[in-house]
C-alpha cells in the first residue's frame, strides 16, 4: 500500500513528463526539424562516448534538483547546505549516469538496437524489473540515507533487512514504475544514441515538476493537505 500511495503521489508530474516524452517520440519520426535536432544530440552522444552521459547526468540529476530547491524552497538563497548536497550528488550522478550508459549499451547488444515491439518490450522488462528493483533503487536509498544519517557507518546494516526493504525500498520501486516504465518504452523506441541525451532530458523535466508539484502541495492548507 506504501507502493501504490507514492506512485499517486507522482501521478501528475509523471502524466506530464510522459506527455512530453511521446510528443518528442513523434516529433522525431514525423517532424523533420525535430529530428535533425535530436539527431545533432545524438551525434554528440557519439562523439563523447561515456564523458556525455557523465556530464548530463551531474546537470540533470545534481546541478538542476539543487537549483531548484535554491530558487523553490530557499527563496533564491544560497546555503553551505548546498554545497554539502553537491559533494554528494555529483558523484552520485556521474556513476548513475555512466551506469545507465553501460546498461543501454550492453542491452544493444544483447537484445538488438531496432525498435521493434520484442526489442523494446525486452529492454523495458530488464530495466524495471531486474535493473531498477535489484539495482538502481537499492543503491539510491542506501546512499541517500546513508548521506542524511551524516555518512555514519553505524547503524548500516538496517539497510540489508526485510523492514528497510519493505518500507524504504518497495514504495521507490512502486514509485518508480508508475513514472517511468512508459518513459523507458519510449526511450526505448528511439536510436541506441538519443537515448541518453532524452534520458537526461527526462530527469531533468521529473526533476523540476517533482519540485513543482511538491511547492505547490506545502502550500496547500493543512486541512486541505490531509484531505
Amino acid at each position: 500500500m506504501a507502493g501504490v500511495r507514492a506512485a499517486r503521489a507522482n501521478l501528475l508530474p509523471g502524466l506530464i513528463l510522459q506527455g512530453i516524452m511521446l510528443t518528442l517520440l513523434l516529433c522525431y519520426y514525423f517532424y523533420p526539424p525535430t529530428t535533425r535536432l535530436l539527431n545533432e544530440l545524438a551525434g554528440l552522444k557519439e562523439k563523447w562516448g561515456f564523458g556525455y552521459s557523465a556530464i548530463a547526468s551531474i546537470i540533470a540529476g545534481a546541478l538542476i534538483p539543487e537549483t531548484m530547491r535554491v530558487l523553490v524552497f530557499q527563496k533564491g538563497k544560497i546555503l553551505r547546505a548546498n554545497f554539502s548536497n553537491l559533494i554528494f550528488t555529483v558523484p552520485f550522478w556521474c556513476v548513475m549516469g555512466l551506469m545507465v550508459d553501460v546498461l543501454y549499451r550492453t542491452q544493444a547488444m544483447v537484445f538488438g538496437a531496432d525498435a521493434s515491439l520484442q526489442v523494446v518490450a525486452s529492454k523495458v522488462f530488464f530495466d524495471q524489473f531486474f535493473y531498477t528493483p535489484f539495482i538502481s533503487a537499492p543503491l539510491t536509498c542506501w546512499l541517500y540515507d546513508w548521506k542524511s544519517a551524516g555518512y555514519r557507518l553505524g547503524g548500516v546494516g538496517r539497510f540489508f533487512t526485510a523492514v528497510y526493504c519493505r518500507d524504504v525500498i518497495v514504495p521507490v520501486v512502486f514509485a518508480n514504475w508508475g513514472v517511468w516504465i512508459p518513459v523507458v518504452s519510449i526511450l526505448y523506441s528511439l536510436p541506441t544514441l538519443l537515448q541518453i541525451p532524452l534520458f537526461a532530458l527526462a530527469l531533468s523535466l521529473w526533476v523540476i515538476l517533482y519540485t513543482w508539484i511538491s511547492e505547490a502541495r506545502a502550500k496547500q492548507p493543512s486541512s486541505e493537505t490531509a484531505s
